[in-house]
């Protein structure tokens, strides 16, 4: 008799430490009815740990989620599932906290690791906390296209990557052909996890300020086009940025642009025009501009095209996208574009403002210091500049978070870890909680 009791009493300790153990790491997962007496003792050490680390959790009434009862998954009356909070990412947003009312956060190492992609594709994605279901029928009905260029910040990338990716959307991404070996394989390994993200099936050695540039988007729109996945707008990033916006939120933008580009430009200011007046070539004799010796006149552009200045990052129609690689005049002025200066950021906006076509709207996608330290009327930079553009730092995050804009760059994760986390961490939140259909426990951070 004795004996059974010690053994039930082992027993029992063994699950209750168990539960505290899994709970710790964010995977326990308990099936069985609400009122079995497993589900209540259950129920109380969950409460309990939870209530030790989440304040915020005082005052609401809280119930296990029937038949998959998750430690630190629970939903109170409204059925909203509360942010799942561990050690790791109750410190983390501590310290996100401390930032945004510019106090010294206690937080050195990185928060939110990702683990290796050594493991196979499903250990990956489930470690990694993708999300692998379409989170509402808005979302699926609205399937996205991202062109994402990149050449280096491996590590950077994945959390861009795993911070836009959904299952309905479709992605190509284009390596720069003289990033190392070992850059491509990180990338292409990657990649082969997910059925709706691919390599570009053309790649150029990209030289900053080149045509190069802009025709590693182009050979993406191609490839895109002939996806399966019938995506209504495009997007073209660059590895370094990061989304300020959910998925949904993206969506619901660019509904509401019915059916017009972003494709922000002016006319161009007198600083510029040399550009496209005289003739720049990749890998020639040139200046700092590009500009081959001796200066050479360019002739004027095709089909008396006017020529708009503007960002190299915009959002697209798929009829648009059609257009640029398939009329004539959009290839012609490629053609012309050839022996100009950074071409991509007066390509896109010159063929928008073609008369008849609809015309484009403000700088609505990008904020923060694309080209310019003054772009998006935010003049401080937290980090440090790279071309007159600002690497994000951890002073930066008050007015990120603020920001109206779909996205921002540049971002390097060795440089400044919380910044990007932050806005992970944040992300994630924003995505889950917009959530129409029963969050999987893997999906929290």
């Amino acid at each position: 008799m004795r004996c059974q009791q010690v053994v039930r009493l082992l027993v029992a300790a063994t699950v209750l430490m168990g539960t505290a153990m899994l709970l710790w790491h964010g995977r326990q997962q308990v099936v069985g009815s609400m009122g079995s007496p497993e589900a209540k003792v259950l129920k109380q050490v969950c409460s309990t740990l939870l209530a030790r680390q989440g304040s915020h959790l005082r005052g609401r009434q809280l119930q296990l989620v029937p038949r998959a009862a998750h430690c630190g998954a629970y939903t109170s009356h409204s059925q909203k599932p509360l942010w799942r909070l561990n050690s790791v990412n109750a410190t983390l947003a501590e310290a996100c906290k401390a930032l945004i009312e510019d106090k010294m956060p206690f937080m050195k190492e990185n928060a939110l690791e990702t683990s290796s992609r050594e493991s196979s594709c499903t250990e990956y994605i489930t470690r990694n906390h993708y999300i692998t279901r379409t989170l509402s029928a808005e979302e699926a009905a609205f399937p996205i296209a991202y062109v994402m260029t990149l050449h280096k910040e491996f590590e950077t990338f994945e959390r861009l990557f795993r911070a836009v990716y959904m299952p309905q959307n479709v992605y190509c991404i284009h390596v720069d052909a003289k990033a190392p070996a070992r850059f491509h394989r990180a990338v292409q390994r990657l990649l082969g996890c997910f059925p709706n993200a691919f390599l570009a099936s053309r790649t150029e050695r990209v030289v900053y300020g080149g045509i190069s540039r802009l025709r590693a988007d182009l050979h993406c729109m191609r490839d895109l086009l002939a996806s399966a996945v019938p995506w209504r707008y495009l997007l073209n990033t660059c590895g370094q940025d990061f989304p300020l916006k959910t998925n949904r939120e993206i969506v619901q933008l660019l509904k509401g642009l019915r059916g017009k580009n972003v494709t922000p430009g002016v006319l161009p200011p007198p600083h510029i025009t040399s550009r496209t007046r005289y003739v720049h070539r990749e890998g020639a004799r040139h200046n700092a501009l590009g500009q081959v010796f001796p200066l050479l006149l360019k002739a004027p552009p095709p089909h008396n095209l006017t020529i708009y200045f503007g960002s190299a990052y915009v959002a697209v129609t798929r009829p648009f996208v059609e257009f640029v690689l398939q009329d004539q005049r959009a290839i012609d002025l490629l053609a012309w574009s050839e022996d100009t200066y950074s071409p991509d950021e007066h390509f896109w906006v010159t063929l928008n403002r073609i008369p008849g076509r609809t015309s484009g709207l403000g700088s609505l996608f990008y904020g923060g210091h694309h080209g310019s330290p003054l772009r998006g009327g935010y003049i401080e930079c937290a980090g440090h500049y790279v071309r007159g553009i600002c690497v994000y730092g951890t002073g930066d995050l008050k007015w990120l978070f603020n920001s109206t804009c779909m996205f921002a760059n540049k971002f390097e994760l060795k440089t400044y870890p919380l910044t990007v986390e932050c806005l992970e961490l944040r992300h994630r939140q924003r995505t889950l909680s917009q959530s129409e259909v029963q969050v999987e426990p893997n999906w929290y951070f």
